[in-house]
């Protein structure tokens, strides 16, 4: 399909874009204490202005060091200190004829209570101690232990209302005398980002942030001028429009980026918050303060998968709130809408639906989204699989001192590495041991080097476990990282042979100048659980690769991880009457929250019965003996038709153990090293295939 509208120019404001693909704020912990660019974070933004995007936004940018920092490698614009900083990025954008927005936050309620009145501090000792980063991170799982007892500074918000979800710390109202300082900030930001040759600046009132909580008649409770009335709640936002209007002119662009519904009746909470009819209000009235334009999104911290949407949210599925928007304003609307490929992105163009198509996620996992789009090699691209791992790594490893990490692209915050890898493969040998994401991720890098590598898989097929994992309804995508592997493979001249297990004999005949197994991992089954190899019993990935195995039965799932809570959706669309039993005091601990979020509406739905703080203990004809694991050790019985096991899995290395005093260059990756998931799998890669082969 050709994409006429999508490389076409358009306006904001009297900014000139040169097409219709942004990329969008997406935080990922490259900055610094300081707030000032690294070298790291020029090289990410650089590369996604040279891979073809008209318009790049920036990450949460903070504007208040006091209260308004998001993580201690943040972006900001707070300082005058900040201004040559941000100059040195709008010329890294500006070199690939892309434009630079920088977008002002404030995270309001949303906030970690260790980075309230902290972050002022960590900046002076940081400049004067080379050594504080190490004692910081350090101590950030105790004070994150202060925090979730509610011992450290409150957050701040428009009122003293419920904690935030996710965060879940104290939260106090702000003062006037604060919110009028607070306005002066966003427009002292906006200064500082116009003067540092940046194009123009985007206020984030979506998400569950600050301005979005003074919009939200469940976040504001306030009754003097900032509270109450529809327009006492906008007056914050209609302050600071006014305030960069007035100190930048008419010649700067301001985008207000915007909740259409914080969708808190998709979270069973009808009632709360906005929906769509307020979001197409503030819409309307933001035009009339004279914003240039708008995006779109929807949703908070408190319904998160609403606007960071897992693997299983269909692609589009929220076009239509922007599209909503789209009709009742004349300013251009810019959405992220869940897009996943260029015709979908040239469909709602073309439909009207909104102006500019914002590509967050797909341009983390490939930075040349839009040049490959152009010259028509999108089949090149690597694609987005929405696992969240980005996410997921930002939010953990921000207390670390370490950034985000993306599946499908390991090279994520590494770009300079990318394209200028070491050449010296000079076509020696490698053998690769199994063709899912960890073992074709090393292949590709391998064959970029110039080495001559082939991929031995066992089965007919390429993908490992995760192709079992793409089988639930709704899953499908997750399969994109494996075709995408596989078509990069073999253009880069590749080999991958079907059918066949590598044997130690086989490897001591090929002599390779390096072997790398990737043969993942297997199902934990313990032997010493009486009753584990029952006719009854069957493995979570059995059921569901056959669904059709449990169909109306009484049925025991042990264990909640992410391939259990996969089986039990499998096992309750079978109209199965399910409990699962977990030895934790909550459901899958180890299991990123949204993923536990997607699948609890529809197992409370099913009536599942969840048994926690239980182990199993045996296994009989009629179900299954668990043990309390808090306490005396009570057991009690559980009746079942069928048990399904999802007890965690060990590494398949057998030909690791039988090679290793042979050869020197022997390589464990992914699952068969430590099982994990899919981003823990390729990212794993990284070293040996970069570093370590020679």
């Amino acid at each position: 399909m050709q994409q006429k509208i999508l490389f076409s120019p358009m306006k904001i404001g009297k900014v000139e874009i040169k097409n219709r693909i942004v990329v969008p704020p997406m935080c990922l912990g490259f900055g610094q204490i300081d707030g000032r660019v690294t070298e790291r974070l020029l090289d990410y933004y650089e590369e996604r202005a040279k891979g073809g995007a008209g318009l790049i936004i920036t990450e949460i940018t903070r504007i208040n060091d006091k209260h308004g920092a998001s993580t201690f490698q943040q972006l900001a614009a707070s300082q005058d200190y900040h201004i040559e900083s941000l100059r040195e990025l709008a010329n890294r954008v500006h070199k690939h004829n892309a434009k630079l927005f920088v977008q002002l936050h404030h995270p309001g309620r949303q906030n970690y209570s260790l980075l309230v009145n902290t972050v002022p501090i960590s900046i002076k000792l940081d400049r004067i101690s080379k050594v504080y980063k190490k004692i910081l991170y350090k101590s950030t799982p105790f004070f994150k232990k202060l925090h979730d007892k509610k011992l450290l500074f409150a957050a701040v918000a428009p009122s003293k209302v419920e904690p935030s979800y996710v965060t879940e710390g104290r939260v106090r109202a702000l003062r006037q005398s604060e919110i009028r300082k607070l306005i002066r900030q966003f427009v002292n930001g906006a200064i500082r980002v116009k003067n540092a040759g940046c194009d123009g600046v985007e206020l984030h009132a979506t998400h569950g942030y600050l301005l979005q909580q003074f919009l939200s008649p469940h976040t504001n409770k306030r009754t003097d001028k900032y509270g109450g009335t529809f327009e006492n709640r906008m007056r914050i936002l209609q302050e600071i429009i006014q305030g960069i209007r007035l100190a930048c002119g008419t010649d700067f662009p301001i985008v207000v980026r915007m909740s259409a519904d914080e969708c808190y009746d998709k979270i069973g909470r009808p009632g709360v918050g906005y929906g769509l009819d307020e979001g197409i209000k503030i819409a309307k009235y933001l035009e009339t303060l004279g914003v240039d334009a708008l995006d779109v999104s929807c949703g908070s911290y408190d319904a998160f998968n609403t606007w960071l949407e897992p693997v299983s949210w269909p692609v589009g599925w929220r076009k239509y709130m922007a599209a909503s928007i789209k009709k009742v304003v004349k300013v251009p609307v810019l959405a992220a809408n869940l897009i996943r490929s260029a015709e979908q992105a040239e469909e709602q163009l073309e439909a009207g639906i909104q102006d500019f198509v914002s590509l967050g996620r797909p341009h983390i996992a490939d930075p040349h989204w839009a040049n490959k789009v152009k010259s028509d090699e999108e089949k090149s691209v690597k694609r987005c699989i929405s696992c969240l791992y980005c996410f997921e790594t930002m939010i953990n490893n921000a207390f670390i001192g370490e950034a985000g990490q993306c599946s499908v692209n390991p090279f994520l915050g590494k770009e300079k590495y990318l394209y200028n890898l070491r050449r010296n493969g000079n076509g020696k040998k490698i053998m690769v041991a199994g063709a899912g994401p960890a073992g074709l991720t090393a292949a590709s890098i391998l064959l970029k080097r110039g080495f001559d590598v082939t991929v031995y898989e066992k089965t007919d097929s390429v993908g490992g476990q995760v192709k079992i994992a793409a089988l639930p309804e709704g899953k499908g995508h997750l399969c994109w990282i494996y075709e995408d592997l596989e078509y990069e493979i073999y253009k880069l001249g590749g080999k991958i042979v079907f059918n066949t297990e590598i044997t130690k004999d086989f490897v001591l005949k090929e002599k390779p100048h390096a072997l790398i197994i990737a043969t993942g991992s297997t199902p934990r089954k313990p032997t010493s659980i009486p009753g584990i190899n029952g006719k009854n019993v069957y493995l979570a990935t059995e059921i569901i690769k056959e669904p059709s195995l449990l169909i109306n039965k009484k049925v025991v799932l042990i264990g909640s991880g992410m391939t259990g809570l996969e089986a039990s959706e499998v096992i309750v669309s079978n109209q199965n009457d399910l409990t699962i039993v977990e030895m934790a005091s909550s459901l899958a601990p180890t299991t990123w929250f949204q993923h536990v979020d997607d699948v609890m509406p529809k197992l409370k739905k099913a009536n599942v019965n969840f048994v926690l703080n239980s182990k199993l203990v045996k296994i009989e004809n009629d179900g299954v003996v668990v043990e309390s694991t808090k306490g005396k050790n009570k057991e009690e019985k559980i009746e079942a038709e069928a048990i399904v096991l999802s007890m965690g899995v060990v590494p398949t290395n057998n030909l690791h153990a039988e090679l290793k005093e042979m050869m020197e260059n022997i390589y464990l990756v992914g699952d068969a090293q430590s099982p994990g998931c899919i981003g823990h799998a390729t990212n794993s890669v990284y070293d040996v295939a970069i570093n370590q082969i020679d």
